[in-house]
């Protein structure tokens, strides 16, 4: 059983709308008891860091998730800020983040000669930077973004793929069972459907 976590941030039908199709069970859990049942977690988010963070307080699902996540190994996946907020901390707030990454959320460098269009909106390549089962069958993958910050993990081994925003930065990342997307796959066509079937089966 996939939960997917509604705290009130991110496309949370469309993800169960893409499972329902391929046949996978999913639960949308909204108490921290629908959350136990899963045996793999997708946190969604759209918005900023500390709203989020403070939605996922709110929600009292928080402490589940640790449990679930760092105590059980549970397979998690966070997409656009539910990556995010896995970090310690974000340029974009004051809030702490979940701490399960070593890892802090940048915003994209501003300059006179370099003045990027924020948010850095619309389709864009990724580019897998080692063999793992999130990208398998996954062939020039392209995926939709939406953000003005990026995931800026301590070690570079955390890196899963890349893209490129003038310059290249972290778009997926995997350390252990926790695994996070930038991009939205559940706006991204044949290739967010394979990458979502791609966890259920991890």
């Amino acid at each position: 059983m996939i939960s997917i976590v509604d705290y009130g941030l991110g496309n949370v039908q469309a993800f169960a709308n893409i499972y329902k199709r391929l046949g996978v069970p999913c639960l949308i859990a909204q108490k921290p008891e629908e959350l136990t049942k899963a045996n793999r977690i997708i946190l969604p988010g759209v918005g900023s860091f500390d709203w989020a963070m403070e939605k996922l307080e709110k929600s009292g699902m928080r402490m589940t998730l640790d449990e679930m996540v760092l105590d059980k190994g549970v397979p998690v996946l966070g997409v656009c800020v539910g990556m995010q907020i896995m970090a310690q901390r974000s340029d974009e707030g004051n809030s702490l983040g979940l701490g399960w990454i070593n890892a802090e959320v940048k915003r994209f460098e501003q300059t006179e000669e370099k003045i990027l269009r924020l948010p850095h909106m619309g389709w864009n390549d990724v580019t897998p930077l080692k063999s793992d089962k999130l990208f398998q069958n996954l062939n020039d993958p392209r995926f939709y973004f939406l953000h003005s910050y990026y995931f800026s993990p301590h070690s570079p081994q955390l890196s899963l793929a890349s893209s490129r925003y003038e310059i290249d930065f972290t778009s997926a990342i995997s350390e252990r069972n926790i695994m996070g997307v930038q991009f939205h796959p559940e706006k991204s066509h044949h290739w967010g459907i394979q990458l979502l079937e791609n966890f259920s089966e991890i």
